[in-house]
């Protein structure tokens, strides 16, 4: 017995696509494997023989021992140099990222290599030397294997055991899909009930990442809702969150059907769904409820607004493009698109109420109406009391009204709304409100100020100049 080397391992794999590293190649499912040679061919008659004989000699269990040791030790040393050895959690733990999602991706090429060709070579060998003694090859097979998969299997429980983050769940879901695919293979290779424990040690593991797996999703949304409501952005801008949390999702669906297998989704009897589209909008809760939080933290009320319609349009357009939207459904989609004209709505009122009520004509009736008729009557009547009062008051409201446009622009223009098209179309419902208003102003209160000295000081923007600066709302973080 000698331990197989590298090389004739990857002969017996099937050809690889030169575009793909070893590494990360998936043998053919179809491809007829040729399994390594474990003992020169011209020996194997003669053990099978030596087996026999011992029988008749009385020392059948000593002939057993000595096999089952010998092939345990060469299985582990053939596996050792494929860089398999037992690890624990705590190993796992202080590696680095990088070399732990390396080691990973070797582990599950180390699994298939095991589960396709040592294996099942180890089976075959056990059947010729073996042969007509079913107790003693089954025996003998799962003593020889089982150390050697223990080692294997412990570096997947060593992970699914080892500290969680929310990123750590795609690496389980990776090894959960890889030894499921193997899984039957494992069935089938270590069939019968001397095996028994090798299949519960391999089904174990998987049980055990589709836990780890699932923990590591629960975690992550118990975290998203504790995550500091101090920590907002200044502009409004889509918080880094709501960002990651919307391509955490999108990745989650390269993994579908497995994550419906972890999560047994299924439909309850009140027509709610369980598993995974309860997963997927617990997630989006739990990032509802903190940005609701996020929101009162803001003192201005208006930027706590944008806030909200920032980020939730933004979850919104990140399920649409992904096929989360096939999961939560059109009618969700519906829900949190009215949302965000919701909060558009408010924003409007909110942000510019103070704007609108300078071009409201509440109190200015009466004092007009003197002025209009001392405008009509003579020119000397325009400097009567009535029309001097209300020159100041129309002057005056000209004033405010300018000040507060201006202070709200200066403001905004720092605010930021990252979606172009939900820009635009805010932008533009400001101006359907704003413009016609300031026109019906400037129209019945205009003539009252242009003839006066410093009329421009009061009257300084034209409906055109108010609508272009309207255009340099929100410029901050302005798409290019």
């Amino acid at each position: 017995s000698k331990p197989v080397e590298l090389e004739q391992l990857l002969k017996c794999l099937p050809s690889r696509s030169s575009a793909k590293d070893s590494a990360e190649s998936q043998p053919n499912p179809g491809a007829v494997l040729s399994l390594p040679t474990l003992i020169d061919p011209r020996y194997v008659p003669r053990l099978s023989k030596l087996a026999q004989k011992s029988v008749q000699l009385g020392c059948h269990k000593q002939f057993v021992k000595i096999y089952r040791d010998t092939r345990s030790s060469t299985l582990e040393l053939t596996l050792k140099q494929l860089g398999v050895e037992y690890v624990t959690a705590e190993e796992v733990q202080t590696a680095q990222a990088e070399s732990r999602d390396a080691k990973i991706t070797h582990w599950i090429r180390c699994l298939q290599i095991a589960v396709k060709l040592l294996f099942p070579s180890e089976r075959a060998l056990c059947d010729q030397i073996f042969e007509g003694k079913h107790a003693w090859k089954d025996h003998c097979f799962a003593a020889a294997t089982s150390k050697s998969l223990l080692n294997l299997l412990s570096f997947g429980q060593a992970i699914s055991k080892s500290k969680t983050s929310p990123d750590k769940v795609f690496l389980l879901l990776d090894m959960f899909d890889r030894t499921l695919e193997l899984q039957s293979e494992v069935e089938a290779v270590f069939a019968g009930d001397e095996c028994a424990e090798n299949r519960k040690s391999a089904s174990t593991l998987v049980k055990c990442l589709a836990q780890a797996a699932k923990k590591t999703l629960i975690d992550f949304k118990d975290s998203i809702v504790k995550e500091s409501p101090k920590n907002t952005s200044t502009d409004g801008d889509v918080h880094p969150l709501t960002s990651y949390v919307g391509n955490y999702i999108k990745y989650l669906m390269d993994y579908q059907s497995s994550l419906k297998l972890i999560f047994q989704e299924s439909s309850n009897g009140d027509g709610t769904k369980s598993g995974l589209v309860s997963e997927i909008s617990g997630l989006i809760h739990a990032v509802e409820t903190n940005l609701d939080v996020k929101a009162k933290q803001y003192k201005d009320h208006a930027l706590g607004i944008l806030f909200l319609m920032n980020n939730i349009n933004y979850i919104v357009r990140s399920i649409r493009s992904s096929e989360a939207k096939d999961l939560v459904g059109d009618d969700w989609i519906q829900r949190r698109r009215r949302t965000v004209q919701q909060h558009a709505t408010q924003y409007k009122r909110v942000a510019w109420g103070k704007v609108l009520d300078c071009l409201s004509a509440q109190g200015l009736t009466s004092s007009v109406g003197s002025a209009t008729e001392g405008i009509a009557g003579s020119v000397g009547s325009i400097g009567s009391h009535s029309s001097t009062t209300s020159t100041s008051v129309i002057k005056a409201r000209f004033k405010s009204f300018n000040k507060q446009f201006e202070e709200v622009c200066q403001t905004q223009m720092n605010w930021a709304i990252p979606d172009k098209e939900l820009r635009d179309n805010l932008i533009l419902a400001v101006a359907e409100v704003l413009l016609p208003a300031y026109r019906s102003f400037l129209k019945r209160f205009g003539p009252l100020v242009e003839n006066s000295h410093h009329a421009s000081k009061y009257m300084k923007y034209t409906p055109e100049a108010l609508e272009q600066t309207l255009g340099n709302l929100f410029a901050k973080k302005l798409p290019q």
